[in-house]
């Protein structure tokens, strides 16, 4: 039987190896190219057993603004095609404008050493038609800082730049520093309102809604930026903050509300309360922080005003960062600048579509600029966790450079 065996095995060729035909590989390729993925849209969970289980939100780099418009122009809707090259021409201008418009960003929001995670960010270009600048490009950013819970930040999300648009859009003659002193005092009647009414309102799955149906112990800071194609209007109240970058120089456009702060303080004192040191300045040895929406049972000593600053752009303006302070409680203004900078000078200009109608044509080029920023963003929040930042971290990083 072992011959026999051996017999079989000597008579018997081993097959050669069968290339693949190039007609084969090319069929391959078609049948995997439909599959591709791109890393913009999928979000990859952490691993549950890590040593850190870190929530990592970051906002696609194009608008669903822009993403709409491009979309449209891309498919041809509402374009006639029975007129030729023309309308192909049509369609690339109109592609181009509509990627010249969309604002240009980077956001990045992580829970970093913290147990949950109570930032917040909104981001609306184009959130205002208003005529008060005599343009109709009013881009809004905010990052709101929870602490007690996140309901008030989620609030602050989903409402203040909608407050803020009404103002701006009913009063046109008043100031900025009126329209944004208004925002914020309507938002915070609003989460004071929105708490009172205890446990019959919705939040937004938060762990104190388990323990009681009040939450006068919670609120949120707010560092809010509105870019007009002339202007950046900034309103801060808290200890998130805005710096801007201008030819590589960091100018901080709002101040922490920290309640040592001299004015701060004998704001304090003179309402009736104190500052305790207990691992660091508090109102009353509780909150760090001096004015903040929410927190009714501090009232009057913790108050909803921001400051606002108005300042013009130039040519030379490069980034706007607004950061909580899980950022900039372990990073310069100076160094964030640093980093951000580096990262829109090494960015390649983008460029224009090669063929009428190609999707990924225009979606690379509405994508690299906002890449940029959003590389800025994620270093930034990087650094921070090497620091050992032990707060919630988010970053937004605004591209202000014009003609690019």
């Amino acid at each position: 039987m072992a011959g026999m065996c051996c017999g079989v095995v000597g008579e018997t060729e081993t097959p050669a190896p069968v290339k693949p035909s190039l007609r084969g590989l090319r069929r391959r390729r078609m049948e995997i190219n439909p599959f591709k993925l791109l890393a913009a849209d999928v979000a990859v969970a952490p691993p549950e057993n890590g040593p850190k289980r870190q929530k990592v939100e970051e906002e696609v780099v194009q608008t669903r603004e822009c993403d709409n418009a491009v979309g449209n122009c891309v498919m041809g809707k509402g374009l006639p095609v029975e007129n030729g090259q023309r309308e192909t021409n049509s369609l690339l201008q109109i592609e181009s404008k509509v990627v010249q418009k969309c604002a240009k960003f980077g956001m990045t929001s992580v829970c970093g050493m913290r147990r949950d995670m109570e930032d917040a960010v909104a981001i609306h270009p184009s959130f205002s038609r208003s005529n008060r600048e005599n343009r109709d490009d009013l881009n809004f950013y905010g990052v709101y800082d929870g602490h007690g819970c996140s309901h008030v930040a989620m609030k602050c999300k989903d409402r203040l730049h909608e407050i803020v648009r009404d103002e701006v859009d009913g009063s046109e003659e008043d100031s900025w520093k009126e329209t944004m002193e208004r925002s914020f005092s309507r938002m915070d009647k609003e989460v004071t309102d929105w708490c009172s009414a205890g446990a019959g309102v919705s939040r937004s799955n938060c762990r104190c809604e388990l323990r009681t149906p009040q939450c006068d112990a919670v609120g949120s800071t707010a560092v809010v930026a509105v870019v007009t194609p002339d202007k950046i209007v900034v309103s801060n109240c808290g200890d998130s903050r805005a710096v801007l970058c201008r030819n590589g120089v960091a100018i901080p456009l709002s101040s922490d509300h920290k309640p040592d702060r001299p004015d701060e303080l004998e704001r304090i004192e003179k309402a009736g309360g104190r500052v305790i040191y207990w691992d660091g300045a508090r109102v009353l040895g509780v909150l760090a922080m001096s004015r903040a929406i929410g927190d009714n049972y501090l009232k009057p000593f913790v108050i909803p005003e921001p400051e606002v600053t108005v300042t013009d752009r130039t040519a030379e303006d490069e980034c706007l960062i607004l950061a909580s302070d899980g950022l900039w409680d372990v990073v310069s203004n100076d160094t964030a600048c640093g980093v951000a900078k580096m990262c829109l000078r090494s960015q390649k200009p983008p460029s224009p579509p090669q063929s009428p109608g190609s999707e990924d044509n225009v979606a690379a080029a509405g994508e690299s600029s906002d890449k940029a920023c959003s590389d800025a963003s994620i270093l930034l929040t990087k650094l921070a966790l090497a620091r050992h930042s032990t707060d919630n971290i988010s970053v937004v990083v605004v591209d202000l450079r014009r003609g690019q």
